[in-house]
């Protein structure tokens, strides 16, 4: 999946800060009393021993400003249409954010995010039972408007079978303000590693940009490309968020 965004967080300090196109997450939170809409349609194609596999999904994610510095988040892949399993939806996950260190000196902005995946989509693309998550991002902002953001995290996912284990998370991105409205990214992003009983390490290199149509709003496009035989060979978003 192709979301988030550290290299987007643009100037007004008030104006929109999106968790996407990219995967590492912004360390940004969208403010008491506010919420976020950040929408998009994404496509994925897996090719593996001759077979080709196309999907389509929907990827949302709200954002509910709780206090300045946390935020409650509902994300889904949302309506999904896939060669193999057919149309359905996919499952939710329920978050907050915490934003706990303001950038200073070689200090970076850093937040934490604690998810839950929950099995609550179509059979067909239902994961098993609760899935926990923590991520922790760090932004840098650099000289001649270049910006850097990194991303560890661990998920506690479950086999079909009952079984759990633990697969990491790691994304790093190298961002770029091309002109007041409009930024470019590159991105090294690995959302799933884990050993080959357990899925397998999902790695690819991803490339995009926003433009802030106003302060409260953005659209974006990104694509990715797979490193390995177990991760999409290709796939893009495009997406529009907006703040109110």
């Amino acid at each position: 999946m192709l979301v988030a965004g550290p290299v987007f967080a643009f100037e007004p300090e008030d104006s929109i800060a999106t968790d996407r196109p990219d995967v590492v997450e912004s360390s940004a939170v969208v403010g008491k009393g506010r919420f976020q809409l950040e929408a998009s349609v994404a496509g994925e194609r897996f090719d593996h021993d001759g077979v080709r596999e196309v999907t389509h999904s929907t990827p949302t994610l709200l954002r509910f400003g709780l206090t300045d510095a946390t935020e409650l988040r509902f994300e889904t892949d949302g309506r999904m249409n896939s060669g193999a399993a057919g149309r359905g939806y996919s499952d939710w996950s329920v978050g907050v954010k915490w934003h706990f260190a303001d950038a200073a000196g070689s200090r970076p902005s850093m937040a934490l995010l604690a998810h839950a995946d929950v099995d609550s989509g179509s059979p067909a693309y239902r994961g098993s039972g609760v899935r926990p998550s923590l991520r922790l991002s760090a932004e840098w902002e650099l000289a001649d408007d270049w910006s850097f953001g990194v991303m560890p995290g661990v998920l506690l996912d479950r086999r079909e079978d009952g079984g759990r284990f633990a697969s990491g998370i790691f994304a790093v991105t190298l961002g770029k303000e091309i002109n007041d409205r409009l930024r470019g990214f590159v991105e090294l992003a690995a959302p799933s590693i884990a050993s080959a009983r357990n899925g397998g390490t999902n790695a690819a290199f991803d490339f995009g940009a926003a433009w802030l149509l106003t302060n409260n709003a953005q659209l974006d496009m990104a694509f990715s490309r797979g490193l390995n035989h177990t991760t999409p060979k290709l796939g893009w978003t495009a997406g529009l968020s907006i703040k109110f």
